[in-house]
């Protein structure tokens, strides 16, 4: 495969793969003069069109770079018939149903949660401010063995729940790997002291009391690197430097956003299928 031309970071995709081959046609994407498409998680779930998302991005091959997010792994567990019943993930009904399912799944458990290239970290929700890059790389290949594993489906049928609410270097088991999980997939706020608060949504002007945007803590360790993420939908479309939010919603009827790395210019097309609501 040739060496890499332009690298595409792409938003949630939540399944809705129309968008994404017209934004790949906008910017001209082609796999084999060397363009890399990489995926900030949550591939697949809300929108009408997971299991072909699952199939095209899997035939990029080494042309895609993907993490998981939590509609992937809710996904997962529904799917190993944990976490709820799987008529309450729409994506996992697809699944079930299509004939390649099972190299389907087996390829989404291979994903990793974290990708680092160069001076770029792409996860899907944050990092908590106390891990290093190199640090965050550790704990996420530890969350990787568990999934990829022959007894995955235990590991999912623990991975549900909101504590432990901070890290602590000396957790085991699966409370450390939940608390990894729950700040790569689903963190948006910490409060001041850095634990995780689950529960707080909306954007980050509306930040409850003691509440702060996980990327807004200063000195954080991982500060070495450009993150890269999405699931932040009420956060949308935003570059701070060393933070690139790419969730704009599509799903719900917004963009669907791309960055390319190379100049960290940003490519949109409106998602009308969904809803009406544009780009602005």
């Amino acid at each position: 495969m040739a060496a890499s031309r332009y690298r595409y970071v792409v938003g949630d995709l939540q399944g809705c793969l129309d968008p994404l081959l017209r934004l790949l046609d906008e910017v001209a994407f082609d796999a084999d003069a060397g363009d890399r498409l990489w995926v900030v998680g949550d591939l697949i779930n809300r929108g009408p069109q997971s299991v072909d998302t699952l199939r095209f991005v899997r035939g990029l091959d080494d042309a895609a770079s993907v993490v998981l997010g939590n509609h992937d792994l809710a996904t997962l567990a529904a799917v190993a018939g944990v976490g709820g019943k799987i008529g309450k993930v729409p994506a996992a009904q697809e699944l079930m149903a299509a004939p390649d399912a099972a190299e389907l799944v087996d390829w989404l458990r291979e994903r990793p949660l974290l990708h680092v290239d160069g001076a770029y970290v792409m996860v899907h929700a944050g990092l908590l401010p106390a891990w290093s890059v190199a640090q965050a790389q550790g704990l996420a290949r530890e969350v990787e063995r568990a999934l990829r594993s022959p007894d995955w489906r235990e590991f999912m049928a623990q991975m549900f729940g909101n504590e432990p609410d901070r890290w602590d270097d000396t957790l085991q088991g699966w409370e450390r790997l939940r608390v990894v999980v729950n700040a790569m997939t689903r963190m948006r706020f910490v409060s001041e002291d850095g634990s995780l608060q689950m529960k707080a949504k909306g954007s980050p002007e509306q930040a409850p009391e003691g509440l702060l945007p996980w990327y807004a803590v200063r000195d954080a360790a991982w500060r070495t690197h450009t993150v890269l993420c999405g699931h932040w939908s009420a956060l949308g479309l935003r570059d701070m430097g060393r933070v690139v939010a790419l969730d704009s919603g599509c799903v719900w009827g917004g963009c669907l956003s791309a960055l390319r790395l190379e100049d960290r210019r940003v490519f949109q097309v409106q998602c009308p299928e969904y809803a009406e609501i544009g780009c602005d």
